[in-house]
């Protein structure tokens, strides 16, 4: 059964990014038929140019992708987020997920406090099914980790902001079991630049480039310094901007292209229109629909002021680091690690 037209005009797009796709494969000639074929290949290759890209733009205009990757891909990405870790998996369905989880990620968004976020996890683990000892460690390891974090609010806040990108990278890992090595293509990529970026091999390029300079509107080097890397002296202060700036669009491009592609029974890529009719009948078109109008509100929010438009970003998704550790913490508690949603 066709579904039903989509409120705003996305079809005209849509098929011109396939027909660019299409056109793109066709002159790849023989080499198109192993990415079509083999997914592992495809996601390996396609992941590795998109961390050296990320990496690219780290090293010559790391203000601007901070500045602006929230902004762009902000939304779209917490929606991603949304769409695999609760409506796929089908949390949205037990009421236990609600009364357990969904308040401790509320709170923290209303009070922009991590201790309720760390609550929620631990909510998580008390809410699976499965081994009572694997989900009483969950449990207690988040509770000790939120009573510690409220000795140290910021430095707490500062672990959180670093490691919720890497828990990105880790899901995406862990989210099927692979046949192949060729993963190992994208993890090492992401290891080896994440060095480069803080062991300082990469500063005469960043200072050639001279891109730690200020982006205007205010959103500069000393903005991120404060957020990302408060106290740190020398340049293990601009490193961490740079590595955050790295694993963020890193983080970005996991949630908004990886696992789409992993999370599916067919080795064959779908096409651009197929994957939103996809995502249409995972989500619905409400949240569809209130994806476009949050994004199309950042957006002209930051023509206006691009830091108050990252920093409100921020602040209204300060919970989604937390909804992965939660829901990491409801799969592997009820061993469903690995194949973490239906397959389709």
């Amino acid at each position: 059964m066709a579904s039903p037209p989509f409120p705003f005009p996305v079809t005209l797009p849509l098929a011109g990014l396939d027909r660019v796709r299409l056109w793109w494969l066709r002159a790849l000639g023989p080499l198109a038929r192993p990415l079509m074929r083999s997914r592992e290949l495809r996601v390996a290759l396609f992941g590795t140019a998109s961390i050296l890209a990320s990496l690219a733009l780290t090293v010559v205009a790391p203000i601007a992708l901070l500045a602006l990757g929230p902004i762009l891909l902000g939304v779209p990405h917490a929606a991603s987020d949304v769409r695999f870790l609760v409506m796929r998996p089908g949390l949205h369905r037990v009421a236990r997920f609600w009364l357990l989880v969904v308040p401790g990620l509320v709170l923290a968004t209303v009070f922009a406090d991590g201790g309720w976020g760390m609550l929620a996890v631990a909510g998580a683990a008390l809410a699976a099914s499965g081994s009572r000892a694997r989900r009483a460690a969950f449990a207690v390891g988040a509770l000790a980790l939120a009573a510690l974090g409220a000795s140290n609010p910021p430095a707490a806040a500062l672990a959180m902001a670093h490691a919720h990108n890497l828990v990105a990278v880790l899901v995406w890992w862990s989210w099927r079991a692979r046949v192949h090595g060729w993963h190992g293509l994208p993890l090492g990529a992401f290891v080896l630049g994440s060095c480069a970026l803080l062991s300082g091999a990469l500063d005469p390029v960043v200072a050639a480039f001279g891109g730690l300079g200020a982006l205007v509107g205010g959103d500069g080097l000393g903005t991120h310094l404060a957020a990302l890397a408060p106290g740190f002296p020398g340049a293990w202060g601009p490193r961490l901007v740079l590595l955050f700036a790295f694993t963020q669009s890193v983080h970005y491009g996991v949630w908004l292209r990886l696992l789409p592609e992993e999370d599916r029974a067919q080795e064959t890529p779908r096409t651009f229109a197929a994957s939103f009719a996809a995502w249409r009948s995972d989500c619905g078109d409400p949240v569809v629909v209130v994806t476009f109008l949050l994004s199309l509100g950042v957006a002209l929010v930051a023509f206006a002021d691009v830091a108050q438009a990252r920093e409100g970003y921020l602040r209204a998704v300060f919970a989604h680091g937390y909804l992965e550790l939660a829901v990491v913490a409801w799969l592997v508690c009820e061993g469903r690690w690995g194949r973490a949603c239906p397959a389709r």
